[in-house]
């Protein structure tokens, strides 16, 4: 099993920034990819950036240029950047797990809050 921890986050003023990590732990010889989601107030959950098993980064196109998402190569670790945040950006963010087997497995989610 793998074992998912967040931290960072918090509350910065619109144009600042925070970053996120995200720690695994356990089985992590299972990790295919990594990636982050977020779910704001009243809001689904969407996609915001990944990196695949071949170590290729992608972004929701409202995060492009803003966020940097980048991973260790042991697969331990995942890091989230982000600058230029918004208030569109206030939202719980979910580390996600991507095994092999096609298993998701997510963490406790982290706030992030963007005062305007």
């Amino acid at each position: 099993q793998v074992h998912l921890v967040e931290s960072g986050g918090g509350l910065v003023q619109a144009g600042g920034s925070l970053s996120l990590s995200c720690a695994a732990s356990g089985s992590t010889y299972r990790i295919a990819a990594m990636a982050w989601y977020r779910q704001g107030e009243g809001k689904e959950r969407e996609f915001v950036a990944e990196i695949g098993s071949a170590g290729l980064a992608n972004y929701a196109e409202s995060v492009e240029g803003r966020f940097t998402v980048s991973r260790d190569n042991a697969k331990t670790t995942l890091v989230l950047s982000m600058n230029n945040l918004k208030p569109e950006d206030t939202a719980v963010y979910y580390c996600v797990v991507h095994t092999y087997s096609g298993v998701r497995i997510w963490g406790q989610g982290a706030q992030v809050t963007v005062s305007s």
